[in-house]
């Protein structure tokens, strides 16, 4: 009678658990090259979906976040953000808030793609067994497949940031884009260095606001895997783990034994956990993503027109104080918190099915 039950339970969940027992059966090469390019594509349509989901709000948090002329005096409120979103109807349309929408998706597949791929390979270097996972291999995984990521299409995310930041009926060329970040003045570090040749100085115009990229990938990623974690525990200690954890067959409670593997949560309590982790470490980062914005228009004037001046991190600190205070710094943070749990939960979602269909 209890091998019928678990033979039921088993149809139920149609495709999903066979596939899930064959994977377990069978040790996943995560080496090989069909491994790799199936969590790539299963990452970058995850990523995609997600953020065409959130586009409207995210074109909304850059213009604020860049305290654009015709927008910052909507940001900081909720009501603002009603009257702002508005404002980039009447103006231009449904189409106004998907602008620079086309590169972020040619921008996040390959983001995400990498940043799965990059995570499995470095957390089976430095995570090899069960035995040699901790809170800080975790981090150092996370933290170094977000930087593989973040280098290699961050010339894209520049270029997204200034696509989003014209507004007022104006239509840029994405050529014409890019030819201008290019022409705009080097850094005076790159530019004054005699052994540096100038295409490369002006390349790396392409990379301005990475430093501080870089420095908010570090709280970034420690909050969040820290906030992740202590959900989870708190999810599965005896309160709630009869509500939290999924309900699994005398079958594959031995499998995760067998497996040293600990029981999976409902997806209702991962997504929740997944949630206030990315609310936890976008309020630690923060900061530095107003910095990156702002160093990433800061060539520009309030007509969109680059000018000849570059503003270093500190020159761009400054003005943000003196502008509004330590609340400059959190420009537009309410519109991140609206639109990161529904971004989490279409990522997760979506990259768990295309993991089903791709049987990885």
């Amino acid at each position: 009678m209890k091998s019928q039950q678990e033979k039921s339970f088993d149809n139920d969940n149609s495709n999903k658990n066979i596939i899930n027992n064959q994977s377990n059966s069978i040790p996943i090469n995560k080496k090989s090259v069909d491994y790799v390019i199936r969590s790539g594509i299963a990452g970058g349509i995850s990523g995609s979906c997600a953020k065409t989901l959130i586009a409207p709000l995210d074109r909304i948090k850059i213009l604020f976040q860049t305290s654009n002329p015709h927008y910052a005096k909507y940001s900081g409120s909720l009501v603002g953000l009603i009257q702002a979103a508005k404002h980039i109807g009447l103006n231009d349309g449904i189409r106004g808030f998907f602008q620079g929408h086309s590169v972020t998706l040619i921008r996040i597949f390959p983001y995400a793609a990498v940043k799965f791929v990059a995570y499995e390979q470095i957390r089976n270097v430095l995570i090899p067994s069960s035995s040699y996972e901790t809170h800080w291999r975790r981090l150092a995984s996370g933290s170094l497949a977000g930087l593989c990521s973040v280098f290699i299409t961050y010339p894209l995310d520049l270029i997204r940031v200034r696509l989003a930041y014209v507004t007022e009926h104006k239509r840029v060329k994405l050529t014409n884009v890019v030819k201008k970040i290019y022409q705009e003045p080097a850094s005076i570090t790159l530019s004054s260095n005699n052994y540096i040749p100038n295409w490369f100085a002006h390349w790396c115009n392409f990379y301005r606001g990475y430093i501080p990229t870089v420095l908010g990938m570090i709280p970034y990623a420690g909050v969040s895997f820290f906030a992740h974690d202590l959900i989870h525990d708190i999810f599965k200690t005896p309160m709630f783990a009869k509500y939290c954890l999924e309900p699994l067959t005398e079958s594959q409670k031995q499998l995760l034994i067998e497996k040293r593997q600990k029981k999976p949560l409902k997806v209702w309590a991962e997504l929740i956990s997944g949630g206030f982790a990315g609310i936890m470490s976008q309020t630690a980062a923060y900061p530095f993503e107003i910095i990156r914005r702002r160093l990433q228009v800061s060539t520009l004037s309030p007509n969109n027109m680059f000018t000849h001046k570059f503003q270093s991190i500190s020159e761009i600190a400054a003005i943000i104080y003196k502008e509004r205070g330590w609340r400059g710094f959190y420009v537009g943070l309410s519109i991140g918190y609206i639109k990161v749990t529904p971004m989490v939960a279409c990522s997760f979602y979506v990259y768990e099915r295309m993991k089903l269909y791709l049987g990885i």
